[in-house]
């Protein structure tokens, strides 16, 4: 599986974004795919995941401000960021796991990583 991630860009605070991950292969509709983040000087964190059926497990942090979503047919995954706060800020990865869950780890496939900078 290839993953191509993309919609980063600047923010203000309280300003929403939209990112997109392309995937290539033919078990996309298979895969558990999930969203992680890493900030400067910080260790990658989880964000999001989801399901191929739609189950979707979060951060508890970001719950209410974050909102993953796929479409099977594209082979893509989206993530809806509203609210956006400068702590925010981080080069954000796509992912994939050989498996249906949702899962907070264990995945097997990375995308490049798209920059968000929400700025205050």
């Amino acid at each position: 599986v290839q993953l191509q991630a993309s919609g980063g860009g600047l923010v203000q605070a309280g300003g929403s974004l939209r990112l997109s991950c392309a995937a290539s292969g033919s078990t996309f509709s298979r895969n558990a795919m999930g969203w992680f983040r890493q900030a400067p000087g910080k260790e990658r964190e989880f964000v999001a995941a989801i399901s191929w059926s739609g189950s979707t497990s979060y951060a508890d942090s970001l719950k209410g401000r974050f909102t993953i979503s796929r479409d099977n047919a594209k082979a893509t995954i989206y993530l809806q960021m509203n609210s956006l706060k400068p702590e925010d800020t981080a080069v954000y990865y796509c992912a994939a796991r050989v498996g249906s869950y949702p899962s907070k780890s264990g995945y097997d496939y990375w995308g490049q990583g798209t920059l968000v900078t929400v700025s205050s």
